[in-house]
């Protein structure tokens, strides 16, 4: 065994109580630690960012395909315009496209036993896939479809109902106010009661039948609001989009939800400014820990590096003594630092033991979603910091002399 190896895993291994051993040791969990909270703190932003993503894709869709609006709000009566066969055409042979959903809305009040409150209905076909929905749905079903006229069936917020004091299946009066003014009332039962966690939805929009809307607003059966668009790698939203409003219709337009949400998404993307400061503290923090452990590793070790220099050791040979103690902080750190990562996303998606005010977050447990890439960029960049860090005790070995490092004390 060279005889370097041999005195590093000496100092490093014996079973004997020393300095340099509990420096070491110090040293691999401050790295551990380092690497853990450098994957957590991408695991848990990068969850955040996908949970509260994925709750306004499933509410609105990727993408919707309307009448040109400009500024029009998300939350907001739609022009009504005619089924396309072009436009289906259009939207059917993308391959990126995987669910294409009619909807139009209509502003409304819900009159309960003791108060009132304003919604936007948005109303759905019965071919609407709910599934999107499901993980929203508290109490209660969603609407079902007859197979003539249009239901009488709604879905309410939780927010709405319990404004309003309704349970699921309780009956109340939806005013409908015309465009000429008038005032259109129906009774309508509850079948469900859901929440998304995001107040603006949450306190603004019910769900119904489209062909309500249709009967309330005079329009034809072949009238519609818009198509909400689902489509299969939500990463690929913008060049869809840019794909779809170049092969469509003068007086049709696309827009997607962040286009349409941008004030959440901005909220969001913001969230990545935070990452970077976060993941450049804590590089900072272990790069200072390790480089002061290792000057402490040679300054504990002075006398000896002035022995083997006065014997003939060559300064290569006492820097694969420190070299070697660095990698072992280093691969240690790594090792034992994915591995802590791994379990805490672990614990928290089994149990959800970390909580958020959801009034505040639009989530209620933390998410995590750890991806393969937050492991290459902090394994990868914990490796080259170590590597250059361990360069410092080669500096600091070639300047001590033998017969001042001897009576070092």
């Amino acid at each position: 065994m060279n005889v370097a190896i041999f005195i590093a895993r000496r100092i490093a291994f014996n079973q004997q109580q020393s300095f340099s051993r509990f420096i070491i040791r110090l040293a691999i969990a401050a790295t551990v630690i380092s690497v853990a909270a450098m994957l957590l703190t991408l695991a848990f932003t990068n969850g955040f960012q996908y949970a509260i993503s994925q709750k306004i894709f499933s509410f609105w869709g990727h993408i919707r395909v309307q009448h040109i609006q400009p500024n029009k709000s998300l939350i907001a009566e739609d022009i009504p315009i005619f089924r396309n066969d072009t436009v289906l055409k259009v939207l059917r042979t993308n391959e990126d496209v995987r669910t294409i959903q009619a909807f139009a809305t209509k502003s409304a009040i819900v009159k309960g036993s003791e108060s009132i409150e304003v919604v936007m209905l948005k109303g759905v076909e019965n071919n609407y896939d709910f599934s999107n929905l499901d993980g929203f749905l508290k109490q209660g079903r969603w609407l079902h479809f007859p197979d003539s006229g249009y239901s009488d069936e709604i879905d309410l917020s939780a927010y709405t109902a319990n404004q309003l004091k309704l349970k699921v299946n309780d009956k109340a009066l939806i005013y409908f106010i015309q465009s000429d003014g008038t005032r259109r009332v129906r009774s309508m039962r509850i079948a469900g009661i859901y929440k998304t966690g995001i107040e603006d939805y949450d306190k603004l929009v019910a769900i119904g039948d489209l062909r309500l809307i249709q009967k309330l607003n005079n329009w034809q059966a072949d009238q519609i609001g818009g198509y909400e668009i689902f489509i299969k790698d939500y990463h690929r939203i913008d060049p869809v989009s840019r794909t779809l409003s170049e092969a469509l219709p003068s007086t049709w337009n696309c827009r997607t939800s962040e286009e349409a949400n941008q004030n959440i998404f901005d909220w969001l993307n913001l969230q990545n400014t935070t990452i970077v400061i976060a993941l450049c503290i804590m590089i900072v923090i272990a790069t200072l820990n390790l480089v002061t452990c290792l000057i402490i590793l040679v300054l504990d070790r002075t006398r000896m590096i002035g022995i083997l220099k006065a014997i003939g050791s060559p300064n290569a040979s006492i820097r694969q003594i420190f070299l070697y103690h660095g990698s072992i902080i280093m691969l240690s750190g790594l090792f034992f630092g994915n591995l802590t990562a791994i379990l805490m996303c672990w614990l928290q998606q089994r149990y959800g033991f970390i909580s958020l005010p959801e009034d505040a977050y639009y989530i209620s447990k933390a998410v995590v979603k750890l991806e393969w890439w937050h492991f290459v960029l902090v394994n990868a960049g914990t490796f080259v910091i170590c590597f250059l860090v361990l360069m410092i005790p080669t500096l600091i070995i070639r300047n001590i002399q033998p017969a001042k490092a001897i009576q070092f004390r």
